[in-house]
């Protein structure tokens, strides 16, 4: 007797794409930050790509759970 897996709930979904918009604002903010020559720059970047991944690698765990 084989156990299914329960799906998660469908509103993870959004959170993959509130990573995509936040990663949006943060790049959005590096080029405001890169205009004015300001050190927070190299710090809104670096948020930027972990929002990215974090986009990735949740898409990827819900696609491997089945949502």
């Amino acid at each position: 007797m084989s156990k299914k897996q329960p799906t998660p709930p469908k509103f993870l979904k959004f959170f993959e794409i509130a990573y995509l918009g936040i990663s949006v604002l943060f790049l959005f903010e590096a080029y405001l930050a890169w205009k004015e020559d300001s050190n927070n720059l190299y710090i809104f970047i670096g948020l930027a790509l972990a929002a990215i991944f974090m986009f990735f690698f949740r898409r990827n765990y819900r696609k491997k759970r089945g949502g």
